[in-house]
């Protein structure tokens, strides 16, 4: 059974065949989806969908950096008032994307840092988009540095040693369909990070991996990039799936 940590099920990508999509993850094993938040257009759809599959679907509240706009403190009011109102098992995707736009980065950086005080306000992990931006997202992060800072670094690309300083800041590596890719790189090192450092993800419809990469990716090609986890670390697959379903079910207190 596995939990898929990072999945946008309720965009436009997936409005002709939502629930089929849903029910072949279901039958891969893919039992429940934590869903990040971009901005404020999508908040309908996904309480929309949570309602529709309430003991499948977790949300996050956040507004990803690349929407981190002229009104992004508008945006961000609607984050405050949306963490105030409903229930989120974490803050995400949040973060610093400087592939796209390089302009807005100390907007990004101020987004970013707002969001972690209302994580540690409310007790809740942060889930880390970074993008082109390592040392700016550690900067910030290494500010905040406490105990009760956790979380995810979604969608893992960097080196060992970026690795090993997002582990130190109590952040768990998000792992997806880059594992699989002849040039991502992680599946050199990753035998070095224990599997209790690791949570498993798509970033559907994003990012799918070998052999549909550059198609639209889906919740049941979770058990692929596990495949692969469990050929590096030499483990089987009940394993990595066991491990690594429970460190998303204690960091999001999912039951």
């Amino acid at each position: 059974m596995f939990i898929d940590t990072h999945a946008h099920l309720y965009v436009e990508d997936f409005d002709q065949d939502r629930n089929q999509v849903i029910a072949r993850a279901l039958n891969q094993g893919v039992y429940h989806f934590v869903m990040p938040a971009i901005d404020s257009q999508y908040t309908q759809a996904m309480h929309a969908l949570q309602t529709q599959y309430p003991k499948q679907i977790s949300l996050m509240m956040g507004l990803h950096p690349t929407h981190v706009k002229e009104n992004f403190t508008l945006e961000l009011d609607h984050v405050s008032e949306q963490l105030a109102n409903n229930t989120y098992v974490a803050v995400g995707e949040i973060g610093i994307d400087l592939y796209w736009d390089t302009s807005t980065l100390a907007a990004q950086q101020a987004a970013f840092a707002i969001q972690i005080e209302w994580a540690l306000e409310k007790k809740l992990p942060i889930v880390i988009h970074c993008r082109n931006a390592f040392e700016e997202v550690f900067q910030v992060l290494e500010h905040y540095a406490c105990d009760e800072l956790k979380g995810i670094f979604h969608c893992f690309t960097g080196t060992l040693n970026e690795a090993h300083r997002a582990i130190r800041l109590n952040m768990k590596l998000g792992i997806g369909g880059v594992l699989t890719f002849k040039n991502g790189k992680i599946d050199q090192f990753l035998a070095q990070i224990p599997l209790e450092h690791i949570v498993l993800e798509t970033d559907a419809p994003y990012l799918a991996p070998v052999p549909y990469r550059g198609k639209r990716n889906e919740s049941s090609y979770l058990t692929i990039i596990a495949a692969k986890l469990a050929e590096i670390h030499h483990l089987e697959l009940d394993k990595i799936a066991h491990m690594t379903t429970n460190n998303a079910k204690e960091l999001f207190k999912i039951k």
